[in-house]
């Protein structure tokens, strides 16, 4: 059976399961690339994966990531990956929350939330409610800014370094060598439009009998 075949048969067999879902949770769903996906409100997410645990069999808390959408009201999404050993599914939770507002803590559900959201909180700025422990997890406590926002400047903000006369690591403003310049990495030969002369001997493109000049 074909990738293609498999996916289709997944997602009929997971249809159903997200439609019980929909009844019991009062939440969206949809099945996409042959897994179950809802979509919850924050102020929920802890009575959802509850009933998710205890009801539907999603024993397992796989991780907790966020995505950044800059272009929306509530930039980011907090997605829970589950897995039911006794379904031999995987489910995806989602929910929206922007910069301000808190998404509850679901350490009292699935205790190995605790670093997923330490890890969101640290990458992406997320905030936890009634998390027991909410520092950064990745960076150090002393870090500006949040990675894996999609604004977050490549440089980032400060370099590090270990300063030999003063025995310690310090932190000081990014110092580019050079300016940004923008690459053209195609070749003459492939169209880019530059300025004659470009090449040695471009100069004498325009002479000869091609060119009309002897």
């Amino acid at each position: 059976m074909s990738a293609v075949a498999n996916i289709a048969v997944l997602e009929a067999a997971l249809t159903p399961l997200g439609a019980e879902m929909v009844g019991e949770l009062g939440v969206d769903a949809q099945v996409s690339f042959g897994e179950l996906n809802l979509v919850a409100h924050r102020d929920r997410i802890v009575e959802v994966l509850t009933v998710l645990r205890d009801r539907f069999g999603f024993q397992q808390l796989l991780d907790v990531c966020g995505v950044d959408y800059p272009d929306r009201t509530e930039r980011f999404e907090v997605v829970y990956h589950l897995l039911s050993m006794t379904r031999n599914v995987r489910l995806r939770v989602k929910v929206a929350t922007d910069e301000r507002a808190p998404v509850p803590s679901v350490i009292s559900v699935y205790p190995a939330a605790n670093w997923f959201e330490r890890e969101a909180f640290d990458m992406y700025g997320i905030l936890f409610s009634d998390h027991p422990d909410l520092r950064r997890l990745l960076t150090d406590y002393g870090f500006q800014g949040h990675p894996l926002r999609k604004d977050f400047p490549m440089t980032g903000y400060v370099e590090v370094r270990y300063d030999e006369g003063e025995k310690r690591v310090v932190y000081e403003p990014v110092k580019l060598t050079q300016e940004f310049r923008n690459f053209d990495f195609l070749s003459p030969w492939e169209g880019a439009e530059y300025p004659l002369p470009v090449l040695p001997g471009d100069e004498k493109a325009g002479s000869g009998p091609a060119g009309g000049k002897v």
